[in-house]
């Protein structure tokens, strides 16, 4: 007889003279151990903003949440077909792991957003990618943890529809075909993203209803069909709120939420009725209350995307403000993880931007200290360390700002002596367009190439240092927490 026909022959003996217990009795299996991440985003949050971010909400000596991340990275931003990115690939790269060309959704690398005449594959905000013969979806980050079965959440301050949250849940070789991506949220629906499961992403915080609500409805919508896809994700077990008092109200045992507040973008965190639209730290911490229902963990994604839309047309006050508002949404989201798991053994949190802008910090200014309605700080007149008891003056004798851009909208095409002398309250208020080099078309500052920022804490973590490729990152995350 073989020694293991043996051995089993022997255990059975002893268990039926009652020798030995059988499995009847051992202990049940352990619960597996929940492993979450929240994949921070700050869109267009560049080296010079986080800086400028930080003087304005805390000081030259003071410090951000951000900045006190222990593990940190340069990422490299450049996408398959540009040196300076746009959103699309350069947050497809962190989902997916893969280079993709401007403009393209979470697709394979050969993905083209235009057609080989040079015509956009997009008309208007419907898809008229070609359904053959242009490239192959590629999975996310979010598709690998609905397939592990933890819970998903999206939160923006854009529409959800935007190249950013888009990203994580929908593929498409165009990120202007947003009437298509809001589709591929829509369990079961047409054009819905089937790799999102049976149920769909679990919570979609942001603005855009634009996009969901039938064509002519009262409210406002840019669909060119009559589907109501809030109707039909409430049809699939959503709840749906629209203002902070409904979302606040949300029972915590709530497992599908919906939250669109805002027709399109929601406003900037300067102009934001707090009775109409809840903050980005609201929105954070709400998911993580929902998503912490699922046992086995949870991928959130949270991106503070206005940063960017009020760089680009060079609204400093108004890009500073929403970059502090993202950085009391990374504050709240890390001290409410702490309250279950202190250490953060079992969550991955990472910080991060997109892409750069073309803002710098001119002049050899004197420290200012933080912005405050008595003293405009960094967004002020630069004064001279050398004299700052008055604004410093360019060679035509003119004061100048401390931040500016090297293209933009509000380019001085004369002498600046020949200019209205700009004061400190001028330059303050939040709706002062920065000076640029270059001249722009209205709004049409854009992004910069330079490496962006990361950091990270907790779960994995330590993996993330020295100079790496946005793709790199996919990996990591997706090694840190077992997906």
């Amino acid at each position: 007889m073989r020694r293991a026909t043996l051995a089993a022959a022997l255990l059975s003996a002893l268990a039926m003279a009652g020798c030995i217990t059988t499995s009847n009795n051992d202990p049940a299996p352990a619960a597996p151990t929940p492993k979450n991440v929240i994949f921070f985003l700050g869109d267009g949050y560049g080296m010079v903003p986080m800086t400028a971010a930080r003087i304005y909400t805390a000081g030259e000596d003071g410090e951000l949440t951000i900045d006190t991340f222990p593990e940190t990275a340069f990422i490299k931003t450049y996408s398959n077909d540009a040196q300076v990115t746009d959103s699309a690939p350069s947050m497809s790269a962190y989902m997916t792991g893969v280079k993709m060309n401007n403009e393209v959704i979470s697709m394979s690398a050969d993905t083209q957003a235009r057609s080989p005449a040079g015509a956009s594959y997009i008309s208007g905000v419907d898809s008229t990618c070609p359904a053959t013969g242009n490239g192959t979806a590629v999975t996310t980050l979010l598709e690998l943890a609905k397939a592990a079965g933890r819970g998903t959440g999206v939160v923006t301050t854009t529409r959800v529809t935007h190249a950013t949250p888009a990203a994580t849940y929908a593929h498409l070789c165009h990120r202007d075909g947003e009437n298509t991506i809001a589709a591929q949220l829509v369990p079961g629906g047409a054009g819905y993203n089937t790799a999102l499961g049976t149920d769909g992403v679990d919570v979609v915080l942001g603005g855009g209803w634009q996009h969901f609500l039938a064509q002519g409805d009262a409210k406002g919508s840019v669909r060119t069909d009559a589907r109501d896809l809030v109707a039909e994700m409430r049809a699939k077990g959503y709840s749906y709120v629209t203002d902070p008092a409904a979302l606040s109200a949300v029972p915590a045992s709530t497992t599908k939420l919906l939250g669109l507040f805002n027709k399109s973008h929601m406003n900037f965190d300067i102009d934001r009725d707090p009775a109409k639209e809840p903050s980005l730290a609201e929105m954070t911490t709400k998911a993580i209350d929902l998503l912490a229902n699922n046992k086995k963990g949870y991928f959130l994604m949270v991106e503070g995307g206005r940063i960017d839309q009020a760089l680009h047309p060079t609204l400093a006050r108004k890009a500073l403000q929403d970059a502090k508002a993202f950085d009391e949404a990374i504050a709240a989201a890390i001290a409410k993880v702490k309250a279950v798991d202190p250490e953060l053994k079992n969550t991955l949190i990472v910080v991060t931007a997109d892409h750069d802008h073309t803002m710098v910090m001119n002049g050899y200014a004197a420290r200012t200290g933080k912005t405050t309605d008595a003293n405009p700080g960094i967004l002020g007149l630069m004064r001279d360390f050398t004299d700052p008891s008055k604004p410093a003056v360019d060679a035509d004798g003119m004061p100048f700002t401390t931040l500016v851009f090297g293209n933009g909208e509000n380019r001085v095409n004369t002498a600046r002596s020949a200019m209205t002398v700009l004061t400190d309250a001028a330059v303050y208020d939040k709706n002062y367009h920065q000076e640029a080099v270059v001249q722009m078309p209205t709004g049409g500052e854009t992004h910069g190439g330079a490496d962006v920022f990361l950091g990270a804490m907790g779960l994995g973590a330590d993996t993330f240092h020295g100079v790496m490729d946005n793709t790199k990152v996919f990996s990591l995350v997706k090694a840190a927490v077992g997906l």
